[in-house]
């Protein structure tokens, strides 16, 4: 593999602490970060997305955060695509890509070079899946891609309609599932020399208590107003809308519900969330998983990290 791209990846469920061992990685062997996070493309969006603050970019150089308007569409093709001219650039520099985030339909289709570029659109298909779902809504389409794709389905959140239907969509123009295309457009080699770190707790419920503490923290540094921006513009950020994070406090900007009762859904959804990241990476079965919640993960991540490299250490700093 000497001539492949040297890449870390760091995974896990939301709430783990990824963006903290991705910084620390990032100053020890001199990388830069590149999101692999479905949301924190959109400016404007920071609480919501659990961000990395002003603070903790100046740490490292990112990429892929902040460069899209929230009515702008975003998609794993488009990540695949950007994410692997930031990996050359970066490299091209003499620098660590250091890829971090919680989305395993994009971290999986990058480190396996799976290219999107010969599934076809068609507007006609699209036009009547958006009519179905204007008429029957959410969960109907969520039932169809349940029985076309139980395995895909697993792994999306039954109100993100954007990728459901994006499922479906290509389903009926190829008579494929996504499990099917994800299974079948891997090149004969992958592209990339992949070091794969996964973070988890080995008691889940450690997990579920970080996160109803980050949706706390969320809500003082003042996640409502941006909450109330994507609901106020739900009719053209079509792909933020679906964000967990926001849409569960729409119930409040309609005055259905209170704002406890949204902040407790938010945290419901979050776990829900967890959850699902968590059935998608402990089917990746090259992730080196390191448990918080048990050794030093973070003395181990630079171990492991170090000897991956070899004396390959990308002008390492102290």
């Amino acid at each position: 593999m000497a001539d492949k791209k040297k890449i870390v990846v760091i995974c896990g469920p939301t709430a783990s602490g990824k963006t903290g061992l991705s910084l620390l990685l990032a100053q020890k062997f001199n990388g830069e970060i590149i999101s692999a996070d479905s949301m924190q493309v959109y400016r404007k969006l920071d609480i919501g997305t659990a961000k990395a603050t002003p603070r903790e970019q100046s740490v490292a150089p990112h990429h892929l955060v902040d460069i899209l308007e929230p009515d702008q569409p975003y998609n794993v093709q488009q990540f695949v695509e950007m994410a692997a001219a930031a990996i050359d650039d970066i490299t091209a520099r003499g620098k660590l890509p250091v890829i971090a985030g919680g989305t395993g339909l994009y971290i999986e289709s990058l480190i396996n070079g799976i290219k999107f570029s010969d599934q076809p659109d068609n507007s006609r298909i699209k036009a009547e899946l958006q009519q179905q779902l204007a008429e029957f809504g959410n969960e109907y389409m969520y039932n169809i891609l349940q029985e076309i794709d139980p395995d895909y389905a697993q792994t999306v959140h039954p109100n993100n309609y954007v990728r459901v239907l994006r499922a479906i969509e290509i389903y009926r123009l190829t008579g494929h599932n996504m499990t099917w295309q994800l299974n079948n457009s891997r090149p004969a080699e992958k592209p990339y020399d992949v070091l794969l770190l996964g973070l988890k707790f080995e008691d889940r419920q450690k997990l579920y208590d970080n996160i109803n503490y980050r949706v706390d923290i969320m809500m003082e540094e003042g996640i409502l107003p941006e909450a109330e921006y994507v609901y106020n513009n739900r009719d053209s950020f079509k792909t933020c809308v679906s964000a967990i994070g926001y849409k569960e406090f729409f119930p409040y900007f309609d005055k259905e519900s209170s704002l406890d009762e949204c902040i407790d859904k938010l945290k419901q959804a979050s776990r829900n969330y967890a959850k699902r990241q968590l059935t998608w990476f402990n089917r990746m079965k090259e992730i080196n998983w390191l448990l918080i919640d048990k050794e030093n993960y973070k003395e181990k991540a630079v171990e492991i990290t170090e000897k991956f490299l070899g004396n390959q250490l990308y002008g390492k700093s102290e």
